[in-house]
């Protein structure tokens, strides 16, 4: 093993993996290579206080001295143009080559991009790096009126956050709802009325035919219907698509995402996949999935270094996510596709409930607004495989902490 184990990618999924590799004993060469010049950095405050605190610095995953302190070879700025899987080894942009023994993959997702004309025009960007957050913060404080397309996370995030400084805001998604994949229809309602009672307008069920310009600088959204929104920003948020350019081109499967096993091998052995950009079949729902969370992220990457050490666990985790909007904090345990029936626990009008969902008598998870509780308890009995029925949920508090004395939980996590 005398080439070790190299890392495309050194977002929370790469610095994880370095990490765990070191935690679990490995003590060969761990090379992190980055393409970004920054030292790695938390991601999830990008579209919050990053963006609307001019003094905000980034947040590093790790200190400087963690790489050296572990003997982690971190190489940013380097850009892979080619792995060759017979001769174990990765051509570098502009020049060289690095073998490895192994090879984690966690090259991430993109910004998926509308065909718009118009798309190319300055003021119109995308966040997916602390790179395009500096711009968006830097323009937004030039910008009084800011266009957003996309009603999923990131863009309802960056609404709530430049509307809260004074802009003018309007969401322009294109389904009849918003956060159309992520939450059930009465979250997205409330999130909805939140963001409307904050002075953002929200345009459901509208597309943007193109974008005007003056000087080469955005100046408008166009909707399919011929409205003008005036604009100096326009941000798009329209999903993203995993970076699997480099593993295609090697010659390993590809659906969704690069397809890994249960351990986060890739079809090729001695290359494993973590994070925004692999899929793989969900312990829990028995399909095919992949995950855009920190979570994931990092509990595969732990994983993946456990596989390359020698272990064999199985990708067992729990999924979960969590999103701030405003006022707003959502937090969702398990993957409730599939669910037929839900129960509310709470109160919409003092903007803190949570919704249980149900396939039959089987919990599938939990989407909490402002009931930090519910979602740590949530997490805990998907995790122990216990599933409390709907009608044990509706008796409230007490009916809860009584099921779970009885499977050994702590009662005390129970919301009250």
């Amino acid at each position: 093993m005398k080439n070790g184990v190299v890392i495309v990618g050194a977002g929370h999924a790469g610095v994880q993996a370095a990490a765990s590799l070191r935690e679990d004993g490995y003590d060969g060469p761990v090379i992190l290579v980055g393409d970004e010049n920054e030292l790695p950095y938390h991601k999830p405050p990008l579209s919050k206080t990053f963006i609307k605190d001019a003094e905000a610095k980034p947040q590093p995953l790790r200190g400087e001295a963690f790489y050296s302190n572990n003997a982690i070879d971190y190489r940013p700025g380097i850009r892979i143009d080619r792995i060759d899987t017979g001769r174990r080894s990765l051509d570098i942009a502009g020049g060289g080559a690095l073998a490895f023994d192994h090879l984690i993959l966690a090259t991430g997702s993109r910004p998926r991009l509308p065909p718009l004309p118009g798309a190319d025009l300055s003021g119109v960007l995308s966040l997916r790096s602390i790179a395009d957050a500096r711009l968006i913060r830097a323009l937004s404080a030039q910008s009084d009126e800011v266009v957003i397309l996309g009603g999923g996370f990131i863009g309802l995030e960056i609404a709530a956050t430049l509307r809260a400084a004074g802009r003018t805001v309007t969401v322009v998604e294109a389904v009849e709802r918003l956060l159309g994949r992520a939450v059930a229809p009465v979250v997205a309602s409330h999130v909805r009325q939140r963001l409307e009672a904050m002075g953002v307008r929200i345009l459901t069920g509208t597309t943007i035919a193109r974008l005007e310009g003056e000087g080469g600088h955005v100046s408008a959204a166009i909707t399919s219907t011929g409205e003008r929104l005036p604009a100096r920003m326009v941000i798009v948020g329209i999903g993203a698509v995993p970076n699997v350019e480099l593993a295609q081109a090697a010659g390993l499967t590809v659906a969704n995402g690069i397809r890994v096993d249960h351990q986060m091998r890739s079809s090729a052995a001695e290359i494993l996949a973590i994070g925004d950009a692999a899929s793989y079949r969900h312990w829990f729902t028995g399909g095919d999935v992949r995950l855009e969370s920190v979570q994931n992220a990092t509990d595969q990457a732990r994983l993946a270094a456990r596989t390359i050490t020698g272990h064999a666990d199985s990708y067992s985790a729990v999924p979960w996510f969590w999103s701030d909007i405003g006022d707003m904090k959502l937090q969702m345990v398990g993957l409730t596709s599939g669910g037929d029936s839900h129960v509310v626990l709470g109160d919409l009008a003092e903007n803190k409930f949570s919704i249980y969902h149900y396939a039959g008598d089987r919990l599938l998870g939990i989407e909490s607004v402002n009931r930090p509780g519910d979602h740590m308890l949530g997490r805990k009995m998907l995790g122990a495989g216990f599933s409390p029925t709907p009608r044990t949920v509706e008796m409230g508090p007490d009916g809860l902490k009584a099921a779970l004395a009885a499977f050994q939980i702590e009662p005390a996590r129970v919301a009250g």
